[in-house]
């Protein structure tokens, strides 16, 4: 397999597990977990290497090395951006900072017991600050860093690796 087909399957590879990731949340969804306004930010690198990993592998395979070398690089960085946005959560989460306080149930006015409860009836705020779901003692904004920290490696390698040849290549198209 040429190092085009091989960039190409990894980036591929980038682009399935990532919509996997998007598609369980939205099961998790589903299945009546809310999320709050810090899972949906966490969401936002998965939409952008998404689409970013399917240019990366079309660039690939029609064998701009170059390209695909500066997909694989913005790959990592979206990525590891995904990773600050999820240990920043899962930190909300288990209590080692505050977290915004648009989600973390801090009143920003002293209410009397009666507006208090009206305003419960009213909205119904998904917190950040408490996990919605606990899987093998992670929360999902943990899991959601250890799988943007192994996509972004996963990009960084492939970017920096030649796969078994020189790199020397810019933005032009192979034979």
């Amino acid at each position: 397999m040429s190092r085009f087909a091989t960039r190409g399957v990894v980036a591929l590879l980038i682009f399935a597990a990532a919509v996997a990731a998007i598609g369980g949340a939205w099961i998790i969804e589903a299945m009546g977990y809310k999320p709050c306004e810090l899972c949906l930010l966490g969401r936002v690198p998965y939409y952008v290497g998404i689409a970013l990993a399917l240019a990366t592998a079309l660039a690939a395979w029609r064998g701009f090395d170059g390209l695909a070398r500066v997909g694989f690089a913005a790959l990592a960085l979206v990525f590891l951006a995904g990773v600050g946005i999820a240990a920043y959560h899962a930190g909300v989460e288990y209590k080692f900072w505050p977290g915004p306080k648009e989600c973390t149930g801090s009143l920003t006015k002293d209410l009397s017991p009666e507006d208090f409860l009206a305003a419960l009836r009213r909205v119904k705020p998904v917190r950040c600050d408490e996990p919605a779901l606990v899987i093998l003692g992670l929360s999902l904004a943990g899991w959601s860093a250890l799988i943007s920290l192994a996509f972004s490696a996963l990009a960084a390698f492939a970017c920096r690796s030649g796969f078994g040849s020189a790199m020397r290549r810019d933005l032009q198209p192979h034979a």
